[in-house]
């Protein structure tokens, strides 16, 4: 029997994000993924953004960890630990839930409806990896968003204009 290892290279149980100071990142990845992602021109990554409160964060990671592993929403997850430099409300981290290709809308709106099914009903936004590399965050640097309970894909132009 093979034990699956986190990304922080504990076996079994997987560490709980709202305690964790060793790392910034905890990763979950679905079968036959190997992290991190390698981007090409031809399959850019994406991610559907879930900011937790630190009290729920464990249990929605543990939610969105499970799901990844056995195949049901995109190729990989992380989640912010109490460790990560992250900049926003320090109440709350992200979960953030990979799709293959930002481009393939089909795609895109699967993960969100699965993620839905997992009953994750807060507002969530949509962005590119592109985005992140060109070290954009914020408020309009999403690609699409979708209001609380809801499947449908709202997409918004960003904020942000690629370099040509």
């Amino acid at each position: 029997m093979r034990t699956r290892a986190t990304r922080t290279g504990h076996a079994g149980r997987s560490p709980a994000p709202s305690t964790t100071t060793s790392t910034p990142w905890l990763w979950a990845a679905a079968p036959h993924i190997v992290f991190p992602l390698q981007q090409t021109p031809v399959t850019p990554h994406g991610k559907w953004l879930w900011f937790l409160p630190v009290r729920a964060l464990d249990a929605g990671w543990r939610l969105v960890k499970q799901a990844v592993e056995d195949g049901k929403l995109g190729p990989g997850a992380k989640v912010a630990t109490l460790g990560s430099s992250f900049d926003g409300d320090p109440t709350r981290r992200p979960v953030i839930v990979y799709t293959a290709d930002c481009t393939n809308e089909a795609d895109v709106h699967r993960v969100l409806v699965a993620l839905r099914a997992l009953g994750v009903n807060d507002a969530l936004a949509y962005k590119t990896d592109e985005a992140t590399e060109l070290g954009k965050y914020g408020d309009r640097t999403s690609l699409y968003t979708s209001p609380v309970s809801s499947t449908k894909v709202v997409r918004r132009a960003p904020r942000y204009a690629a370099p040509t």
